[in-house]
């Protein structure tokens, strides 16, 4: 293994890199080596640790709808392609044209009995890449130049224990380093997407909400208004017909004893919205002006330059008008848009851009709870209550083999069990909605009640996204189990053996100690002297 180009050991190091320069020390601590240091100057690409790959690796994805799972370290992707042309070449990475040569692993990645981590991206994007039989370690500063030092992302090393020991104790790392306050608030809650996705009308909105408020089987507490509430893409504060103003929306919703939540995707501005028509001078560039960014909604959609004041100006004032609205949660989407690359009017990394952006959005909620979904993960740390940590879940089970093409409930739920050790370490998890209709879904009442169960065991966020006269008796059964699996600190084991059942151990919840055998597969698998049939959870112990 070497550091800097140089054997790993405790030390010093001094070195030029491209047309800046770097000192760096590593230390040697409890179960590793962690390596902090400073920089300056343009700095581009920095190769931080080389080691030979492991055949195998748990491999992340930068962003909230990316895949962790255990891959071969040759693994290669070419659906990237088809993405990439149709949708977008950010949405996966901010280094798409090294996710087309093979594996890049965003963060950390992690084997049977090591893991490096690196325990912050605030100004560097930090990844892995395999080349060449090597695992390396880099950090891209881009065509950034510091005038002035920077500190570089710290990297640690572990290994000698099983992965889910090496996962949690990183965890522990990640919360210490980006100094997380967590919230206190779970949310348990509905919301309108996996049910009426962009058809949802106010009508939608009232009749779900007096059907809550009616019965004492949906304990929920938050009532979020998902996409189709907005005129368009980018403006936020003019409703779509049929709507009321959003003073009154938020009034239906607390008046009948909910938290009023909102949608919004507040660094994005499609080509049709009155944003774009009014101020193009506000978007990520490129030579012949604002740089398209994805494709969603049947258009084009650009991204909003973070580092502008005017842009953050207006930020501000969008979200201190929802806040003052009566909206008091904030899910925040397809936020990976504030750091693609392009033209910025400052000098900033597209980690820092983004990074601006989040802290006004932030600033202009104070202790409203911020959800982020679509969301680079690690430049996230500190700034949002929740994260989503899996792509989109919906109404079947699995249509596609690749973790990059969805949404699909499979790797919605796979994902989740995989990022478990963030969950209080960064934020609260959200694994996404819980589906719990026997109506209108092609998810088996197995494959359902897996899903609630799983996210119940894990302590994580639950919402339920639901037409509520479309759930039955048995529904609500499976959302009162769920709910009464929380609570605990809860572990996922099993990560490495990648045959889709997993063992989450949940302590001290409230059915006390659980373990909970989980089967994504297709088969049936054996968990504790138990035969647990294929896609669905069983429960051992508790009260």
């Amino acid at each position: 293994m070497r550091i800097f180009g140089q054997p790993l050991k405790p030390g010093r190091y001094r070195f030029e890199a491209g047309q800046g320069r770097l000192e760096a020390e590593v230390v040697q601590t409890r179960g590793g080596f962690e390596v902090r240091g400073r920089a300056c100057g343009r700095l581009g690409r920095i190769e931080v640790l080389r080691a030979p790959a492991p055949p195998a690796l748990l491999m992340n994805n930068w962003q909230s709808w990316g895949p962790m799972q255990k891959v071969a370290s040759d693994a290669r992707f070419p659906e990237l392609e088809k993405i990439y042309a149709a949708y977008s070449p950010y949405v996966f990475s901010l280094v798409p044209d090294d996710l087309r040569r093979g594996l890049v692993s965003d963060s950390w990645v992690a084997w049977e009995d090591g893991l490096l981590g690196f325990l912050s991206s605030r100004v560097a994007h930090p990844f892995f890449t395999v080349q060449g039989g090597d695992l390396i370690a880099w950090l891209d500063f881009f065509e950034t130049t510091f005038d002035e030092v920077v500190p570089i992302e710290p990297l640690i090393v572990l290994g000698g224990r099983p992965v889910e020991e090496l996962l949690a104790a990183y965890g522990k790392l990640l919360r210490r380093e980006n100094r997380v306050r967590l919230s206190r608030w779970n949310p348990v809650g509905w919301c309108s997407w996996y049910q009426y996705f962009g058809r949802l009308t106010w009508g939608d909105i009232l009749k779900n909400l007096d059907l809550a408020q009616a019965d004492p089987d949906f304990p929920f507490e938050v009532f979020q208004v998902d996409d189709g509430y907005e005129r368009d893409i980018g403006d936020w504060l003019e409703g779509e017909d049929g709507y009321p103003a959003l003073p009154e929306m938020a009034a239906a919703v607390r008046g009948r004893g909910f938290v009023p939540g909102i949608w919004t995707a507040p660094f994005s501005a499609a080509e049709t919205s009155g944003l774009a028509a009014r101020h193009p001078g506000w978007m990520v560039a490129e030579a012949s002006g604002p740089k398209l960014c994805y494709r969603g909604w049947g258009k084009n959609v650009f991204a909003l330059d973070t580092t502008r004041p005017e842009v953050q100006a207006w930020l501000f004032d969008v979200f201190r008008g929802l806040k003052k609205a009566g909206f008091d949660y904030f899910k925040i989407d397809f936020l990976f848009a504030a750091a693609m690359a392009g033209s910025r009017l400052r000098n900033l990394t597209p980690i820092q851009a983004y990074r601006d952006g989040l802290r006004v959005i932030r600033r202009a909620v104070g202790r409203s709870f911020v959800l982020g979904c679509g969301a680079p993960l690690l430049a996230s740390a500190g700034l949002v209550d929740g994260m989503r940590v899996g792509e989109d879940t919906a109404p079947y089970w699995k249509t596609k083999d690749s973790p990059f093409e969805g949404p699909n409930a499979y790797f919605a739920l796979k994902n989740a069990l995989h990022r478990q050790f963030l969950h209080r370490s960064l934020w609260l998890n959200d694994p996404d909605c819980v589906l719990l209709r026997s109506r209108e879904v092609e998810l088996t009442a197995a494959e359902r009640e897996m899903y609630a169960l799983a996210s119940g065991a894990m302590d994580n966020m639950i919402l339920v996204s639901d037409d509520l006269s479309l759930v039955d008796a048995a529904g609500k059964e499976t959302l009162r189990r769920a709910l009464g699996l929380r609570g605990g600190r809860s572990v996922v084991r099993r990560l490495w053996e990648a045959d889709d059942l997993y063992l989450i151990e949940s302590q001290r919840g409230r059915a006390g100690n659980v373990s909970l055998a989980v089967n994504l597969g297709d088969t049936t698998r054996s968990a504790e002297g138990r035969e647990i049939p294929p896609r669905s959870a069983v429960q051992f112990g508790g009260r």
